[in-house]
């Protein structure tokens, strides 16, 4: 996973892009937010609200989707979701918009234990099928746009089977080699419904043990919704899982699709298909045993 991350994107020069754009927000102390993620550079602005700056041309087209689709999601959905202030634009040397959201209090799921969370995996579940219920007429097919989350893991297919010939174990590469087959040879037939498209707990705010607020929607989109599951392999564990999967109402193919996402993800990361750092390789390697030694809980 290549780190897009500028260095020259600093507290300083966000709060010169704030101050050129929105002066009545010129004097309030700008800060990087510790767990930034890939896809933009995020600082906090004054105590209420976030600043959020794309960090490379694909994920740009992010901005305008969520500014005009979260706040009719946010109505319908059980949790807070970002709630769009303001839409900067190119300046100062910086080329593409950039948005102000409210802040959102609360700590990621990756920094907390719940994985094991029976509660945790239920409340997941029901925010799944929130959103899954919202009208989806009109909402943005999968595409470039949110790395064809939603649509067919087929567009993954050679990279997926670049990464399965570059594992060594035997073992390993065969029961990847057939998770992706079963991953391959279903399809969504429903009607396309709303996906978050990177449900994952670096996007998952918690407060006293709950979920509190689902976060960085710019993988979002509408079709098929089994790349949310794969949250039930890459995070979630045994009581969690469960629960997770008790609270939805997808078939077992589904699942499988689901699976075949978190595999495809796991295995580019751990093979260095796509590179990323040391951490995350090892991490990605892990998650790979996990996927090919837990069924799908369906």
């Amino acid at each position: 996973m290549p780190s897009h991350r500028d260095p020259r994107i600093d507290a300083t020069f966000v709060q010169r892009l704030v101050s050129d754009q929105f002066p009545d927000w010129a004097n309030l102390p700008v800060s990087p937010v510790a767990e930034s993620g890939w896809d933009n550079h995020t600082f906090r602005l004054g105590e209420d609200m976030l600043v959020r700056l794309p960090s490379a041309a694909h994920y740009a087209a992010q901005v305008h989707k969520e500014q005009a689709w979260l706040p009719r999601l946010a109505a319908e959905l059980p949790v807070s979701i970002p709630a769009p202030l303001a839409c900067g634009g190119p300046a100062l040397g910086f080329a593409w918009s950039w948005s102000v959201y409210g802040w959102i209090e609360g700590v990621t799921a990756s920094t907390t234990d719940l994985a094991d969370d029976a509660a945790f995996g239920a409340d997941l579940a029901r925010f799944l099928v929130a959103l899954n219920r919202v009208d989806a007429s009109g909402g943005p097919v999968a595409g470039r746009h949110n790395f064809h989350r939603g649509g067919a893991l087929a567009v993954y297919d050679d990279q997926a089977r670049r990464a399965v010939a570059a594992i060594d174990d035997p073992r390993l590469q065969s029961h990847a080699e057939a998770i992706w087959e079963r991953a391959l040879s279903s399809a969504w037939l429903g009607s396309p419904v709303w996906l978050h498209g990177d449900f994952a707990p670096l996007n998952i705010l918690v407060r006293s043990g709950r979920l509190a607020a689902v976060i960085d929607w710019g993988a979002a989109g509408v079709g098929d919704p089994a790349c949310d599951l794969a949250i039930a392999w890459t995070f979630l564990r045994s009581d969690a899982r469960r629960a997770f999967a008790a609270g939805l109402p997808y078939d077992r193919q589904t699942w499988e699709r689901g699976r075949g996402w978190a595999l495809w993800k796991a295995m580019i990361l751990a093979t260095g298909v796509e590179p990323g750092p040391a951490s995350e390789t090892r991490k990605a390697w892990r998650t790979l045993e996990t996927i090919i030694g837990t069924d799908i809980p369906a």
